[in-house]
């Protein structure tokens, strides 16, 4: 995601300075193709920014760039603005938002709803939360990279939002598995199954982008299984500290869980077919 994004940018006429990845040589190709320097430092990339955008794996990842102390994106950040585009838990967005304001810096959350094709594209589904003045500073940045850009609120509220879309998302793909798996077991033909399902209350956006694929065993990874078994759990953890009872979100967890419990968290989301068609996977 991260990398599409850059090279979006870079189409636009945008300056990309530096290019930091956990990966090396992953830092190293790109910045090669896109005209950039590799930075072994963290805190190169920020002295070389005015506005750095970061998409990391998960909540540890985010706090370890955003570092206290050591190597950080925090040395010599005041006066940048950091664009989190990860799908994190509220409370790091908060907490790395107030790391950044003790360091003279800005933060705002990019929360995305789309995927690699879509960064490639700059039609991403862009939900923003945090500093008002931060967001309308980096807006000229973020329409080269979206479709649809939505201020949602203050700090951890785009974080909510984009919790309770996977939540549903990730619902509805588990459901999904379920009814084709189903059908391969009644000896249904899957393809006139999917176009009732499409013509029918069990249409959706996920029948649309994994329907085939779950059919046809092909799970090239556009969002793995991995990560949609922490995002369930991201949402399963905010119903539980709100007193609700998410009996679906919690079977949807415990089904991401097991994909990747089975070593399938590699594979998309639309792997979890991988459990519910009979013969696949014991």
């Amino acid at each position: 995601m991260g990398a599409n994004m850059a090279r979006r940018l870079k189409d636009r006429g945008c300056n990309v300075t530096a290019i930091y990845d956990a990966l090396p040589s992953a830092a190293s190709a790109l910045a090669k193709e896109i005209g950039a320097a590799p930075e072994d430092k963290l805190a190169a990339v920020t002295a070389a920014s005015d506005i750095v955008f970061t998409v990391v794996s998960d909540d540890a990842a985010q706090l370890g760039i955003f570092a206290e102390s050591g190597d950080s994106l925090l040395v010599g950040a005041r006066g940048k603005v950091f664009v989190n585009c990860a799908t994190l838990t509220p409370k790091t967005h908060v907490e790395v938002e107030r790391r950044a304001r003790k360091a003279g810096a800005a933060t705002l959350e990019g929360c995305m709803a789309s995927s690699i094709p879509q960064a490639r594209a700059g039609t991403l589904y862009l939900m923003c939360g945090g500093d008002r003045d931060a967001f309308n500073r980096v807006k000229p940045l973020l329409e080269m990279l979206s479709s649809s850009l939505r201020y949602i609120g203050s700090t951890g509220q785009a974080a909510q939002v984009k919790a309770l879309v996977n939540m549903v998302m990730n619902i509805n793909t588990a459901a999904l598995a379920e009814g084709l798996g189903l059908g391969a077991a009644l000896g249904l033909d899957l393809d006139v199954l999917r176009e009732v399902f499409a013509q029918t209350g069990a249409a959706s956006q996920v029948l649309k982008t994994d329907g085939e694929d779950m059919q046809n065993r092909a799970h090239e990874c556009y969002f793995s299984g991995a990560h949609a078994a922490k995002d369930s759990t991201i949402a399963w953890v905010l119903g539980a500290e709100a007193g609700l009872n998410l009996p679906l979100s919690a079977a949807t967890k415990l089904q991401f869980d097991r994909m990747t419990a089975l070593g399938l968290g590699q594979l998309d989301k639309s792997g979890v077919a991988e459990l519910t068609f009979k013969g696949r996977h014991a």
